[in-house]
C-alpha cells in the first residue's frame, strides 16, 4: 500500500519548558503535518496519555501521527504508524500486528540496513546520523554528506525507490546540500523544538525543503 510520506517530519522530545503535545500543536501550526512521538524514558501510560493530546489534534489539523518504536502502542492510540529503531520488533513483526494500512519507517546507517529494512516492507525509511546529536543516545556511526550520497547511489543501482528521510544533527543551511543527494525529506527535532518560535521556525524549514523541490526539479 502506497503511503503519503511527508518532507518534514517532526520528532517530539520530552523538555522541561514544553510538552510533546505541546510542541506538536506549534508544529502543526507552522505547517508540518508529520508528528513522531518520541518518549524514550516513560512508561507505557504516560506515552498512551500523551498520544490522546496529539491525536486530539487532528479535530483541528490535517497530519500523519507515528508512534516511536512501539507497534502495539500505535495501535492501541490509533496512530497512523510507527517508526522502529534498529533495536526495535522487526517490521515484519510489526506488519503482522498492524495490516497494510499503517505507516512502518525504519531506521538505517548503512545500505545493508536499507536493503535489509527494503526486504522486511517498510514505507519509509529514516537514514542517520548527518551529524552528532545529544537527542539520540547510542548514536551510530556519523554519515555526513559524503555517506548520504554514497548510499543513495547504491540504492539507485540495485533499483531502490523507498523514500528515505535524512535525520540527526540537521541544520537549515543543509537543507540544499542533503535534498541533492536525492533525500526524500527530513526529520527534525531539536532544530526546531529549541528555538524561541516553534511556529515561525516551523514555517522556515517547510519553505526551505519546499525551495530545494523546486530547484531540484528545474535541475533535471
Amino acid at each position: 500500500m502506497n503511503h503519503k510520506i511527508a518532507r518534514l517530519q517532526f520528532i517530539t522530545h520530552s523538555t522541561a519548558q514544553s510538552t510533546p503535545a505541546e510542541q506538536a500543536r506549534q508544529v502543526l501550526e507552522g505547517g508540518c503535518q508529520w508528528i513522531q512521538l518520541r518518549m524514550k524514558k516513560h512508561c507505557d501510560e504516560e506515552i498512551l496519555a500523551e498520544a490522546e493530546k496529539i491525536k486530539a489534534l487532528k479535530v483541528s489539523f490535517n497530519f500523519t501521527f507515528i508512534i516511536n518504536d512501539n507497534p502495539k502502542l500505535a495501535l492501541q492510540c490509533g496512530a497512523d504508524g510507527v517508526h522502529l529503531g534498529k533495536q526495535d520488533c522487526s517490521p515484519i513483526e510489526a506488519r503482522q500486528l498492524l495490516g497494510d494500512k499503517f505507516i512502518i519507517g525504519g531506521t538505517a546507517n548503512t545500505i545493508d540496513d536499507v536493503i535489509r529494512l527494503t526486504e522486511q516492507g517498510v514505507d519509509y525509511i529514516g537514514l542517520g546520523p548527518f551529524r552528532f546529536t545529544a537527542t539520540k543516545e547510542n548514536l551510530s556511526p556519523v554519515l555526513g554528506l559524503d555517506g548520504y550520497q554514497r548510499i543513495l547511489e547504491e540504492m539507485k543501482a540495485q533499483n531502490i525507490n523507498l523514500p528515505v528521510v535524512g535525520i540527526g544533527g540537521v541544520e537549515q543551511s543543509d537543507v540544499d546540500s542533503l535534498r541533492k543527494t536525492g533525500l526524500h525529506g527530513l526529520a527534525i527535532s531539536s532544530a526546531i523544538w529549541q528555538k524561541a518560535s516553534i511556529v515561525s521556525t516551523t514555517k522556515e524549514w517547510l519553505q526551505a525543503i519546499e525551495q530545494t523541490i523546486i530547484s531540484t526539479e528545474r535541475i533535471s
